[in-house]
C-alpha cells in the first residue's frame, strides 16, 4: 500500500492562483531589498511531480522531498530583474556562481532552439555542479506574451526516465511583451550519475510543448573536504559532514534527525537552514536546496546539499551557524491507494524556534 502526502506545497493540479499570489509576494520583497525599479520578475516553485512528495512502503518507511525552500530568495529574484537579452544567460545573470562558472568554461552551451506556434525556445547554458543542474534559457515570441506563460517552468527527465523526486526554481526576467529570459534550477540528489542525457519539456498555456534532449556532465574541479560537526539542540540531531569547493559555489552535505509521528512531518530538522561568513564577517550569500527524508522507527532522518556563493581564494575560514527558517502556513493532503484525499492541517504550534551553536571550518591553504 502506498500514500503520498503532500505538505505545505500545491496540491496535484497546478494552484494557479495561489502561485500567483506568493510570486506577487516574492517580487514585492525583492523589489524592496533591492530598492531598484526594476520590471518585475516572475518566480515559481518548481518541482517534477510535488515540492513535497511522501512515498510509503507496506513496511511503512517514507521517503519525504522537500521543496528548494519555504520561501522565494529575494537574492535570486533580484538579480534575475537585471537579466538582459544579448550575451550568455548565466554570465550576464547578476549570480556569482553561474558567472564564474561560464566565463570559466565549467558550462555546456547547447544553443538548441525550438518554434512552436511562432514562440522560440532556446536552451542556452547548462551547468552541473554538486547542488544543482542549472539551465539557462532565452524566449522569444511573433506574439505579445501573457504572464506566467509557461506555468512553474520546465520539468526534466534522467536517461527518459522521470526521477523519483525532485525539487528546484524556476525565475524569468520579462524583457518585452514578446522576449524573457530564464534560469530553471534542479536540486542534485545522492543517486544521480556524474553524466547523462537530461530530458527537458516546456509547456505553453496554449497547449505547446519544446521538448529537448540535452548532454550534461557533472564539472569535475571541485574540492571535497570532511568536516564531520555534530550537535544536538532541543531534541534536533545535526551532522554537517562536507563541503564543497568550486567556481559555481559551496555545497554543504548535511544530515538531521528528530522524534515525531508518521503523519506528522512538520518537524524543525526539515527546516534547517545556515548562514555562512568568512573570517572578515562577509556573509556568503546562501541559494538553499532541497530535504530530502524518510520516517522510521519514529524519527524523521532529513538529508540535504545546501549552496551558497563561491568564495575567493584568499579565505581560509568559514563560520558556519545553522538555524530554522520555520513557515508561517502551509498544509498539505493525504492520498490513500484508492486515491482519496484528506487534508493535513498546518499546525505552527508543533515548531519551535531553536538555538544551534556556530561552528568554524578551516580551509588549508593546499586546499585553495
Amino acid at each position: 500500500m502506498k500514500k503520498s502526502f503532500n505538505v505545505n506545497g500545491p496540491l496535484p493540479e497546478f494552484p494557479r492562483d495561489e502561485v500567483r499570489g506568493a510570486i506577487a509576494k516574492g517580487i514585492q520583497q525583492a523589489e524592496e531589498q533591492t530598492n531598484m525599479s526594476q520590471p518585475p520578475v516572475q518566480m515559481k516553485r518548481k518541482s517534477k511531480r510535488k515540492p513535497l512528495l511522501y512515498i510509503a512502503s507496506t513496511a511503512a518507511a517514507f521517503s519525504i522531498m522537500i521543496g528548494s525552500a519555504a520561501y522565494v530568495s529575494p537574492t535570486f529574484a533580484s538579480t534575475l530583474s537585471q537579466l538582459p537579452i544579448v550575451g550568455s544567460v548565466f554570465s550576464n545573470s547578476g549570480l556569482l556562481g553561474l558567472k564564474q562558472a561560464s566565463e570559466q568554461g565549467l558550462t555546456s552551451t547547447i544553443g538548441e532552439k525550438q518554434t512552436i506556434n511562432g514562440i522560440s525556445v532556446t536552451v542556452d547554458e547548462v551547468l552541473y555542479d554538486e547542488s544543482n543542474i542549472t539551465v539557462g534559457i532565452t524566449i522569444d515570441s511573433e506574439k505579445e506574451l501573457s504572464g506566467y506563460y509557461f506555468g512553474a517552468g520546465p520539468n526534466f527527465t534522467i536517461n527518459g526516465k522521470n526521477p523519483k523526486v525532485s525539487s528546484g526554481g524556476y525565475g524569468e526576467k520579462v524583457v518585452s511583451s514578446t522576449v524573457r529570459t530564464g534560469i530553471a534550477r534542479f536540486n542534485v540528489k545522492e543517486d544521480m550519475p556524474d553524466s547523462f542525457d537530461m530530458g527537458l519539456t516546456l509547456e505553453g498555456k496554449e497547449g505547446e510543448k519544446w521538448e529537448f534532449t540535452v548532454p550534461v556532465k557533472k564539472i569535475t574541479n571541485t574540492i571535497d573536504f570532511p568536516v564531520h560537526h555534530q550537535q544536538q539542540v532541543d531534541g534536533i540531531q545535526l551532522d554537517v559532514s562536507k563541503i564543497s569547493l568550486s567556481p559555481s559555489g559551496i555545497a554543504l552535505d548535511y544530515k538531521a534527525s528528530e522524534k515525531g509521528t508518521i503523519d506528522n512531518p512538520q518537524v524543525g530538522a526539515s527546516h534547517i537552514e545556515f548562514h555562512i561568513t568568512d573570517e572578515n564577517g562577509k556573509e556568503i550569500t546562501s541559494h538553499s536546496g532541497g530535504t530530502e527524508g524518510h520516517f522510521d522507527n519514529g524519527l524523521w532522518n532529513f538529508s540535504s546539499t545546501k549552496s551558497f556563493d563561491p568564495i575567493s581564494k584568499d579565505v581560509r575560514k568559514l563560520i558556519i551557524t545553522p538555524y530554522l527558517m520555520l513557515p508561517s502556513g502551509g498544509g498539505g493532503v493525504q492520498i490513500d491507494s484508492a486515491g482519496v484525499e484528506t487534508k493535513i492541517p498546518f499546525d505552527k504550534s508543533s515548531l519551535k524556534e531553536v538555538k544551534f551553536q556556530p561552528f568554524t571550518v578551516e580551509i588549508p591553504s593546499q586546499q585553495k
